[in-house]
């Protein structure tokens, strides 16, 4: 029996080692199908991408599994999108916040993952790229990103979100607002912020409601600025965060747009999917339903599934 090739690359450390510990399960359940899974532990992105290549230049992958956090998931699409690797994509939820997987419903249970990515239901999703780097949640930038670059790995994986929101309440007395400038269709502006998201999906770090109103395979990015303001000010903003009504405080600047180029006159620290993002300035674009995921339904039109 000719047994088709599934590519499982994953994080031995991501999350409480569920995943790791139940690989010889999902093994055996491709396997009854039979499908051939070959495994690649997590590794540089030039190792990644010598195993893309080889990938393209075979014709007996029949798709592409991330397993591990949204940092994992954002390498691998990295990888698939710099070697022109079009394989459907199935996503094991095994980090922290699992953003990307939480948009498309994806079960948290091994039995569930499996039989998602075993299944054959597609949604094609945008993929953006801030600069060099692609993203398929979010491109960030200012206080949170220091925040989630300062929480150490062992307590994220213990403590799960709620290490950021720890993290971040003690970071609040060394906020600094930074100057950016940003230019789209839409808008040129200038604002003093403390942070700023561009957004594919809807939420980030934990938080479900970032962009409730996002589709992620609608052809546009979700952008929101921070203002700088006073302390005061960060409580009743933290609820409108939490219920999702934030795009109405005036402390928040909020639209959409295909494509657009930040600035500012300092360093500025910026993330990609809970990695380490580009410096600025930040030129960011989208591609439309450049990816094609697996998921619990079926939706091969782009429309939000």
């Amino acid at each position: 029996m000719k047994m088709n090739k599934v590519l499982l690359v994953y994080n031995p450390s991501a999350g409480n080692g569920m995943f790791k510990s139940n690989l010889d399960l999902i093994i055996e359940r491709f396997q009854e199908k039979g499908k051939l899974v070959v495994a690649i532990r997590g590794a540089a992105p030039a190792m990644l991408d010598d195993v893309f290549v080889r990938v393209k230049e075979e014709d007996s992958f029949e798709k592409v599994i991330a397993a591990g956090g949204d940092g994992t998931i954002n390498q691998v699409v990295n990888a698939m999108m710099r070697n022109g690797v079009d394989l459907p994509l199935a996503v094991f939820p095994a980090g922290t916040a699992n953003d990307f997987a939480y948009y498309f419903d994806i079960p948290h249970d091994i039995e569930g993952m499996i039989g998602v990515a075993l299944g054959d239901n597609y949604t094609r999703a945008d993929v953006g790229r801030a600069n060099e780097k692609y993203f398929i949640n979010v491109a960030a930038m200012g206080f949170l990103v220091d925040v989630s670059q300062k929480t150490d790995p062992n307590i994220k994986n213990t403590l799960g979100v709620i290490s950021y929101y720890l993290k971040g309440v003690t970071e609040i007395p060394n906020l600094r607002p930074i100057s950016v400038k940003v230019e789209c269709e839409e808008l040129t502006a200038e604002e003093k912020i403390y942070f700023m998201l561009v957004m594919n999906g809807r939420s980030a770090g934990g938080f479900k409601r970032i962009a409730p109103a996002a589709e992620i395979n609608d052809g546009l990015l979700d952008v929101l600025m921070f203002r700088e303001m006073p302390i005061i000010d960060l409580p009743p903003l933290l609820i409108n965060v939490l219920v999702g009504d934030h795009a109405e405080n005036k402390n928040v600047v909020s639209f959409r747009t295909k494509k657009l180029r930040i600035e500012a006159d300092q360093e500025v620290g910026t993330d990609v999917d809970g990695e380490k993002g580009p410096d600025l300035p930040l030129d960011i674009e989208l591609f439309p339903g450049r990816l094609l995921v697996n998921t619990m339904y079926q939706d091969m039109e782009g429309s939000k599934w």
